[in-house]
């Protein structure tokens, strides 16, 4: 099939923005800035286009273990939770302050499974993020990793991502992470891997090509990122999977120049305006 990725992609209205721990920290180091700046200043970019834009991002636990001197330690999912209690306020304070230098507020919105899972508090989250977004404010979610329980947790939030656009019913989910997208095998052992720039239905080859994570600070590998494209593309949302570290990646993948996409697939979706 061929398909015009600008076209596709340049008419998104509603988008989910994905971004990894490794793409706003230094290793180790806190929040990286200067990425974390130039994010907001392309989300900032696409409000002023008339789009609306809701961030998915991670980054709590990473950051409360530099503010608190514990990173490389060894984390059972108490020591997670209070260091999420702590990197949370830090992530979202970053965050305000940025958005407000280019006159938008956030509201955030932390979610666990149950939230999207149980009817009730589904309908709740969906009220809260059209609200938001009605008044140009930017919604920011993450994980309440502070509260949540093992089997409530979503555990990355490539998947959390994925139910967000399915929720809203989002025309595209921007994944953005520590590699250029998808290719045929991992490129970290195959150097004859592709690269492919459009994946049309995630089939079984497709899936065997995923590694794992090469990361030491996010939780989400090729794999989860392929689930999370089969969600939104069931419900009827383009996906992208590029490299985050790039600048411009936002502006660059809705011109159709970087990034693999995943085709939505045919039929109505679950997610509404």
């Amino acid at each position: 099939m061929t398909v015009d990725r600008a076209v596709l992609l340049g008419k998104a209205g509603r988008l989910v923005v994905k971004v990894g721990s490794s793409t706003i920290t230094h290793a180790g180091k806190g929040l990286n800035y200067a990425r974390l700046e130039r994010l907001v200043r392309e989300i900032a970019d696409l409000v002023g286009q008339g789009k609306e834009v809701i961030l998915v991002t991670s980054g709590a636990i990473a950051t409360g273990a530099v503010r608190l001197n514990k990173t490389g330690q060894a984390r059972d999912m108490g020591t997670k939770q209070a260091l999420a209690a702590v990197g949370q306020g830090i992530l979202i304070g970053a965050y305000a302050k940025l958005f407000a230098e280019y006159g938008l507020n956030v509201g955030q919105v932390l979610l666990t499974r149950d939230d999207l899972n149980a009817p009730e508090r589904r309908a709740n989250a969906r009220r809260t993020l059209r609200q938001l977004l009605r008044w140009e404010t930017v919604p920011v979610i993450n994980e309440n990793d502070s509260v949540a329980v093992e089997e409530i947790r979503w555990g990355e939030n490539d998947t959390l991502s994925a139910r967000v656009a399915e929720l809203v019913g989002a025309d595209a989910l921007l994944l953005l992470t520590d590699t250029p997208g998808l290719f045929s095998a991992d490129p970290r052992l195959d150097r004859e891997a592709v690269f492919l720039p459009v994946v049309e239905a995630i089939t079984p080859e497709i899936v065997a090509a995923a590694g794992g994570t090469a990361s030491d600070v996010g939780s989400g590998g090729m794999a989860t990122k392929l689930d999370a494209a089969g969600i939104a593309t069931a419900a009827r949302a383009s996906v992208v999977i590029a490299d985050g570290s790039v600048p411009g990646i936002i502006g660059e993948v809705l011109a159709g120049r970087a990034g693999t996409l995943f085709l939505p697939r045919l039929g109505k979706g679950v997610g509404d305006k």
